[in-house]
């Protein structure tokens, strides 16, 4: 049983950072239920599940959320709710009758978690958008990539999840924290732009003390120091190396039979960068991937080999870690992080919408038979 036994959440079914919160709260031990849209409801075999892990964890029902009786369904599970994630626009779920107040007046105790991009408020608030977007507001991407180039986007992982998805995860534990307290409950605005910036304050601390340029690529951290940058191997793959601390620098110079280099003691010499890496990028260009990684495995050079999605799931670390788990015939992170008596699990693979439909509001109590029939005679539930 994960920490999180007992909390039950109704997910508002959406993209990206709202269910990558709601499995990891799932991953938790959460009992988590995804409402779709009735529409969406295609059948399925359960033996087969769909193959999209992100929705794992959690039980589906089917309801029309343009129907009454199916806005009332959801407020009746909302009433048995410790909290309630949505992804819409600002100003959506109050259209459809399961905005804020009205849900939190059905249960006065719910935390009512809001993923946006922009936020519940401001200039743009109303603008579509994406990670990309928000996390260019939010200072990231500015940041990330080579001098005098385009910035680099890192993948989605900044907006979407570490900076999203992650970000609302952290505010609805806290939020159902001090509700148990307080008895009252309160909305959680999770905004991408709010969590990239939050993910930037190293380097806003960084600034203000004068060891960080906002010019990108210059800085140690940024691949602009030649002891943390990637460096291409002579089989075309690549090698991470982050030796910033002097012992751990020096390892990296004896194993790649540069120590002692009068050039290559001048470590934090801004002016000697380039040159450094010009040097550095020859040296490691001489072996292949796999070849270093055997010549830095167990040392503490800070160096590793860097992986594709696929290799790392068979590296020996994660082997050895259980980083991946195979769950439904499908290869995937195992939850984390990891707890010494209350572990997460995957609590089950993802569903097909509608597939829980009946369990679920028999099992919370929202309809019997009876109301079940009349809900799916309405065209109100699937």
């Amino acid at each position: 049983m994960g920490p999180l036994a007992g909390v039950r959440i109704v997910e508002i079914a959406g993209i990206g950072p709202g269910p990558f919160a709601a499995m990891m709260l799932a991953d938790m031990g959460a009992d988590i239920i995804r409402v779709d849209r009735a529409g969406q409801v295609y059948g399925g075999d359960p033996a087969t599940p769909p193959k999209d892990v992100m929705n794992r964890g959690r039980r589906s029902i089917g309801v029309d959320l343009k129907n009454p009786e199916g806005v009332e369904t959801v407020l009746g599970l909302v009433e048995k709710a410790d909290a309630l994630i949505e992804g819409f626009r600002p100003g959506v779920t109050e259209r459809l009758g399961i905005g804020p107040d009205a849900c939190l007046a059905r249960n006065p105790k719910l935390v009512y978690g809001r993923m946006t991009g922009w936020g519940q408020d401001g200039p743009m608030a109303q603008m579509a958008g994406h990670d990309m977007n928000y996390i260019a507001i939010g200072g990231a991407l500015g940041a990330i990539g080579r001098p005098n180039e385009r910035p680099q986007p890192p993948l989605n992982l900044v907006g979407d999840f570490g900076g999203g998805g992650m970000l609302l995860a952290f505010g609805i534990a806290c939020g159902i924290i001090e509700a148990r307290m307080s008895g009252k409950g309160q909305v959680v605005d999770a905004s991408m732009v709010d969590g990239t910036a939050v993910l930037t304050t190293f380097m806003h601390g960084f600034m203000a003390m004068g060891l960080w340029s906002d010019e990108r690529g210059v800085n140690m951290l940024d691949t602009g120091a030649h002891y943390y940058e990637v460096y291409e191997c002579s089989d075309g793959k690549f090698l991470s190396v982050g030796a910033i601390e002097p012992q751990f620098y020096a390892e990296l110079l004896e194993k790649t039979g540069l120590a002692g280099d009068e050039e290559f003691a001048k470590q934090n010499d801004r002016s000697m960068w380039p040159h450094l890496k010009e040097r550095l990028a020859a040296v490691i260009a001489t072996k292949t991937r796999d070849e270093w990684a055997a010549i830095f495995d167990g040392s503490d050079a800070c160096v590793a080999p860097i992986l594709s999605l696929v290799e790392s799931t068979t590296n020996a670390h994660t082997v050895a870690r259980k980083t991946f788990v195979e769950n439904a015939g499908v290869v995937q992170p195992a939850p984390a992080p990891r707890f010494s008596r209350t572990e997460g699990s995957i609590q089950r693979p993802p569903s097909h919408p509608g597939q829980h439909t009946d369990e679920v509001l028999k099992e919370w109590g929202v309809a019997d038979d009876a109301r079940l029939a009349a809900l799916r005679a309405e065209g109100a539930i699937a």
